[in-house]
C-alpha cells in the first residue's frame, strides 16, 4: 500500500508539474526547494559539511548561497523531467544548445563505443534525454528505485527515445557487452563508493573511494572516454550539454596502477567542471563518506 501511495502521489506532483507553463512550474519547484533547504536540517548540514571541507576560505553566506543554488538546481531539473514527454527536437531548439558535439561524433566514429564521463551536475537528467532526442541513444548507468512501480515510470520517460537503463548490480557486463557492440553509456561519476568497486583517488584535495568501473572497461576494450555535462547558463537562459575532448589514459605494464591513474584523471576532470558550476552540483550527497583504513568518519 505504501508503495502504491508514494507512486499516485509522484504521479500527480509529475502530471502537475509537466501540464504547467514552465516559468509558473519553475516558481512552484523554487518554493518547493526554498521549504525543503530550510526544513531538511540534515542534508542542509552534509551540504555545509562538504563545502568546509573542500573549499575552507568561503564565507558562510557564500556556502549558503551555493547550496541555495543546488536546490533551486534541482528543483528545475525536476520541472524538467515532469515536462521530457512533451520535448521533441523542435521545441527545444529555443533554450537547449550542444558545444564540442564533433568530440562525440568522432569518438563514436572509431566503432569501440563510447563512455561518456559524467555527474550529478546541471540537469543530468535532461542531458541523456536530449541526447537521444537528437538521435543518439545511450546506455545509463543507474540505481533501482526501491518502489518498482516508480522505477518503471521513471524510466519508461528516461527511454522514450531509445536510452536504456543498465543496473548497478550488474553494470560490469553490460558495460563490455554495449562498449563489443559499438555503443555509448554514459556514467555518473561522482558518488561515495566502498572498495572493491571503488578506488581511492583524490577530489578536491581529500581521498575519496570513486568507482573504477569505467577506467578498468576503457583499458580493456580501447572505448573512448569523453566528458558530457549539461548545465544551466544564466547569461544564455540556455541549459547547454557540453562535451569535451576524448580523454587519453597512460598505459604500462602495471595494469591496476593505470586504472588508479585513468580513475584521477576522471576526478580531476569532474573537480574542474564543478569547481566552474559549485551551484549545480549535489553537495548535499555524503562523497567522503568511505574513507582509507585507519582514517576516521568526515560525517
Amino acid at each position: 500500500m505504501q508503495e502504491t501511495i508514494e507512486y499516485w502521489l509522484v504521479l500527480a506532483v509529475a502530471r502537475t508539474l509537466g501540464r504547467m507553463p514552465r516559468g509558473l512550474a519553475r516558481l512552484l519547484a523554487n518554493g518547493l526547494a526554498w521549504a525543503v533547504f530550510r526544513l531538511h536540517r540534515r542534508l542542509r548540514q552534509v551540504g555545509e559539511r562538504n563545502l568546509e571541507l573542500t573549499q575552507p576560505n568561503l564565507s558562510g553566506e557564500e556556502r549558503e548561497r551555493i547550496l541555495r543554488g543546488v536546490y533551486r538546481s534541482l528543483g528545475w531539473q525536476l520541472v524538467e523531467f515532469c515536462r521530457m514527454p512533451r520535448y521533441t527536437a523542435k521545441n527545444t531548439q529555443g533554450w537547449i544548445r550542444t558545444e564540442g558535439l564533433e568530440h562525440y561524433l568522432a569518438a563514436r566514429a572509431r566503432g569501440n563505443g563510447v563512455l561518456v564521463l559524467t555527474g550529478h551536475l546541471g540537469a543530468w537528467e535532461l542531458s541523456s534525454f536530449y541526447h537521444s532526442l537528437m538521435g543518439y541513444p545511450m546506455g545509463m548507468v543507474i540505481r533501482r528505485l526501491d518502489n518498482r512501480r516508480l522505477d518503471d515510470f521513471v524510466n519508461g520517460i528516461r527511454c522514450m527515445h531509445g536510452n536504456r537503463v543498465l543496473h548497478k548490480d550488474d553494470f560490469a557486463r553490460g558495460l563490455l557487452t554495449s562498449m563489443r557492440a559499438g555503443e555509448t553509456v554514459g556514467i555518473l561519476m561522482d558518488t561515495n563508493m566502498t572498495p572493491p568497486q571503488g578506488e581511492f583517488v583524490r577530489f578536491f584535495g581529500i581521498e575519496a573511494c570513486t568507482a573504477s568501473g569505467l577506467a578498468r572497461v576503457a583499458l580493456k576494450t580501447g572505448a573512448a572516454v569523453l566528458p558530457g555535462f549539461m548545465v544551466w547558463e544564466a547569461a544564455e537562459q540556455k541549459y547547454v550539454l557540453r562535451f569535451g575532448p576524448e580523454l587519453e589514459f597512460a598505459r604500462s605494464d602495471d595494469n591496476e596502477k593505470d586504472i588508479v591513474a585513468a580513475t584521477q584523471q576522471c576526478n580531476d576532470v569532474l573537480e574542474a567542471r564543478i569547481r566552474r558550476y559549485p551551484d549545480q552540483w549535489l553537495w548535499i550527497h555524503r562523497r567522503w563518506k568511505t574513507r582509507p583504513a585507519g582514517e576516521g568518519l568526515l560525517y
